[in-house]
């Protein structure tokens, strides 16, 4: 079973499409492992070309297989547009322990919108603290019987 830390290094986009007919977009990112949900900063008028350079961490364990991404446009009156998505397969991190800065195309209705820059760093939680914990979960071990 692998646990772990993912930590993702979300850089910057470019070629979105801009979902802003007068201004320019003010992207930003919601990313998503199995349950865990975080958000970036929203990138304010920034449009087609966001940067973000901020880092996510999430906890890795069994039956997670990706990271998904959704880049979203801020909007101030109405719903917030989605520009497009992507999906990470986290399994070459989990065996390779890191990805550099990679271009990953975003994809809208199944057609190419832009790209993202996303880093992967997974770190391996330490065998002996997982047995450490499972010890002090209780159950048939201190029991009575």
């Amino acid at each position: 079973m692998v646990r772990g830390k993912l930590v993702v290094q979300l850089v910057g986009a470019k070629g979105l499409e801009n979902t802003d007919f007068l201004n320019d977009m003010d992207p930003y990112v919601i990313l998503t492992c199995r349950s865990q949900e975080k958000k970036s900063t929203v990138a304010s008028g920034k449009g087609c070309e966001p940067e973000w350079n901020e880092t996510f961490v999430f906890s890795i364990s069994e039956g997670a297989e990706e990271l998904f991404l959704k880049i979203m446009d801020s909007d101030s009156i109405g719903e917030d547009d989605i520009v497009g998505e992507v999906k990470i397969p986290i399994e070459p991190v989990l065996s390779e322990g890191s990805i550099p800065i990679t271009c990953y195309n975003v994809v809208k209705d199944e057609e190419y919108c832009g790209e993202i820059k996303v880093g992967l760093t997974f770190t391996p939680e330490e065998s002996s603290e997982r047995e450490y914990e499972e010890e002090n979960l209780g159950g048939w071990k201190e029991s009575s019987y």
